[in-house]
Order: structure tokens, then C-alpha cells, then sequence
């Protein structure tokens, strides 16, 4: 027997165009210009004022030694700027705007090395018994 072959039709594939959406948009209303001023004043010119450091708020007795520019919590430590000189032992009072308390320096330090005195205009870090805060005040205590 002779086995008849079946015709199979072949679909051809189509282009198809992709179906593009336009966008439409809201037409806004054109905007209304007011009426201009014939005589319009300059604006003056305002003059730079240099900015000053800030000074302390906080009303000390005696003379200031120095003011807390830093403190690290995790070491109690205070980073002061000195305006006169320190020595290791000297009784000091530190006063902000909620700090006040007198201790004796026990640990001084410049770049992490010990020292026992420090000049005027140095920046020293030092052992601090409570919290001190950015432009306290440091003092000598009688």
C-alpha cells in the first residue's frame, strides 16, 4: 500500500506594526503678564559684614584660660584652645551653658604624648570629669 502524503500548509509569519498611544496633553492657559510699573526703584546694595569668631556668652569669674573646641565622649576627653599657659595640677573650672564644675587636670596631652605644662595658643587635650561642650569657658578655681 502506498501511503499518501499529506499537504501541510505553511502559515507565513506577518509583520505586525506595534500600535504606538499618543500622549495627550492639557493645553494650559496662557499666563496673564501684569501691567509693568514705569518707575522701578533699584534695590540697594548690601554691604559684606566680615564675620567675627564667636565669643563666649558665658559670664566667668576671673580670666579665661581657654575654650572647649571638641569633645570625645568615648574617652571623656575635651580638645581646649589655650589663650594662657596650664600646668599639670592646676585646679580649673569649666562653665557653658550647662556645664559648671571645678576639677584638677590629672592627664594633659598634645598629638597623644604627655605633657606637664602648655603654652598660649596651643591646643591641648585634656581628662575631663563630665561632659563639656563646644565654647565652654575654662577658668583657674581658686
Amino acid at each position: 500500500m502506498a501511503l499518501k502524503k499529506r499537504k501541510t500548509k505553511v502559515k507565513k509569519k506577518v509583520a505586525r506594526k506595534k500600535v504606538v498611544k499618543k500622549r495627550i496633553t492639557k493645553k494650559r492657559p496662557a499666563r496673564k503678564t501684569p501691567a509693568r510699573k514705569q518707575a522701578r526703584k533699584q534695590p540697594k546694595k548690601k554691604q559684606l559684614k566680615k564675620k567675627q569668631p564667636k565669643k563666649p556668652a558665658i559670664k566667668t569669674q576671673g580670666k579665661a584660660i581657654g575654650l572647649v573646641t571638641h569633645y570625645f565622649p568615648h574617652v571623656q576627653a575635651a580638645v581646649i584652645k589655650l589663650k594662657s599657659p596650664l600646668a599639670m595640677g592646676d585646679k580649673i573650672r569649666i562653665k557653658g551653658h550647662t556645664t559648671d564644675f571645678t576639677q584638677v587636670i590629672t592627664s594633659m596631652q598634645i598629638d597623644r604624648a604627655d605633657i606637664t605644662q602648655a603654652k598660649p595658643g596651643q591646643e591641648i587635650g585634656l581628662l575631663v570629669n563630665s561632659r563639656v561642650r563646644q565654647n565652654d569657658v575654662v577658668t583657674k578655681a581658686q
